[in-house]
């Protein structure tokens, strides 16, 4: 087991020598978690191959599941992207940086490691001081899924981190709770028009505010090109159930078909009113606003967890910009 070092930073202005230790952590092959404006990442050197190899291990994921590279600056996609189209350019300095993954033409410098073996490659700017700070103390670019096991909800928090992977990696630098609470939006720029990969913390609305149309629907060789496609993610130990926004009397038939057969049931509600539901069934109330319910929404199913409920049952929020991304997490974390 590996004995995890645990360092608080702050979000604004990390400690330089906190942030130099982790760096070195990554340059001798080391495992990094650290926050992004969307979600804990789990770090490794980007060109190290014992390093990725370790991250797959440490978290459970599967070997052809890509991952995101993580850079500063876009002086380091000569290394990273043989082909950046104008759109790119276009993109990036509208939105980086920021939660938008760019999937592009892969250099041969990259791991078939990094990109499961396809001959594209995702890279992404984030935008949190903490982040940015590591990558330049680093010195190139930085892999990091979600820092939790393959599978389960995406970290918020630090103690998500510390929770799902103590012993399994070297540091974790706790800079307080992520805004976003998603991951970023997978846009693939090699097709024309570019297409979605995977919805998360930028809306397909503001992206097309600033290149025009894009799609939104894909085959499934191309949804291979981003992570989170290929299998079951986002989801607790407990089943989820989805309950249509404001429909009470749909949440009390549900109740009321669960409650004889499940033991304990975890509710997440934005709008629909409160009612006694039970000795056994727990609510937990959000504001109706998408951007709180897209950053509780983890740590929400996290607590649930840690609770013991067999269900979460869920509220719906209109598929709308940042709604459509908790609506796919919800989805997929509720499939069988």
């Amino acid at each position: 087991m590996i004995d995890t070092k645990y360092v608080t930073v702050s979000a604004e202005q990390p400690d330089e020598e906190v942030v130099s230790e982790a760096a070195r952590v990554l340059d001798r092959g080391g495992l990094v978690a650290f926050p992004t404006e969307t979600v804990y990442g789990l770090g490794a050197d980007a060109f190290s191959d014992s390093a990725i190899r370790k991250l797959f291990d440490a978290k459970g994921r599967p070997a052809d599941n890509p991952l995101i590279v993580h850079i500063a600056d876009t002086t380091s996609l000569t290394s990273i992207s043989a082909s950046f189209p104008e759109i790119g350019l276009t993109l990036a300095r509208t939105f980086w940086p920021g939660p938008l993954t760019l999937v592009v033409q892969r250099t041969d410098r990259v791991s078939d490691l990094v990109t499961a073996g396809l001959d594209s490659v995702a890279v992404r700017m984030p935008n949190h001081p903490v982040a940015l700070s590591l990558i330049r103390k680093l010195g190139r670019g930085i892999v990091a899924p979600s820092a939790n096991i393959s599978g389960g909800p995406s970290p918020t928090t630090a103690h998500h981190v510390y929770d799902d992977l103590n012993g399994r990696i070297d540091f974790i630098l706790d800079a307080g709770p992520t805004k976003i609470g998603v991951e970023s939006t997978v846009l693939d720029i090699t097709l024309t028009p570019p297409v979605i990969l995977r919805k998360g913390g930028l809306s397909k609305e503001a992206i097309e505010a600033v290149v025009g149309q894009i799609d939104s629907d894909a085959g499934s060789e191309i949804l291979k090109r981003s992570p989170g496609n290929r299998y079951k993610h986002y989801s607790p130990r407990a089943s989820i159930r989805l309950v249509k926004e404001g429909n009470l009397e749909e949440l009390s038939r549900i109740l009321q078909d669960e409650v004889g057969s499940t033991k304990h049931i975890g509710c997440i509600l934005h709008s629909i009113p409160d009612r006694h539901f039970g000795p056994n069934v727990i609510v937990r109330r959000i504001a109706s606003d998408v951007e709180q319910i897209s950053h509780m929404l983890f740590d929400l199913l996290r607590e649930f967890d840690k609770s013991g409920v067999d269900l979460i049952i869920v509220e719906e929020v209109e598929e709308k910009g940042l709604g459509m991304a908790v609506m796919d997490r919800l989805r997929r974390g509720s499939a069988s």
